[in-house]
């Protein structure tokens, strides 16, 4: 990391996992593809960080990466099965992570919506720009 004074900073539910992100975030982009809708149960509403900002503390090995196809991967805690992050071999140098594990305040906000045509019936849509795919 950068910086020695994190500027953001977030946490699975039962708190094994833990980062600091020593960079500046993006503003939220929520994800209604099917494989994020899978993974978090609604749609992921993700910022997104440069790989060298995030400090990752996991002292009892509770991170696990799912990679359900071969260029993109999920990564979640075994303990309490928090969704935390994603990442892609298209941005390598990137890490998404799931904005509803940030500490807040934040100072985000939601600026798009991505693979709206993969999202649920149910979901009413904020006014934000919609992307049919990514």
């Amino acid at each position: 990391m950068e910086n020695d004074e994190p500027e953001a900073s977030g946490r699975c539910l039962c708190g094994a996992v833990t980062y600091d992100v020593g960079g500046p975030l993006r503003d939220v982009i929520d994800c209604h593809c099917h494989r994020c809708r899978r993974f978090t149960g609604h749609h992921m509403a993700a910022s997104s960080a440069r790989v060298e900002d995030v400090e990752i503390t996991d002292v009892e090995g509770q991170l696990t990466w799912f990679f359900p196809v071969e260029d993109s991967g999920y990564a979640f805690c075994r303990r309490c099965g928090s969704s935390l992050f994603w990442a892609g071999t298209s941005s390598p140098d990137w890490l998404s992570v799931c904005a509803g594990t940030l500490e807040p305040p934040t100072g985000l906000r939601t600026v798009e919506a991505w693979w709206v045509s993969e999202a649920s019936d149910y979901f009413v849509r904020p006014e934000v720009p919609e992307r049919e795919t990514e």
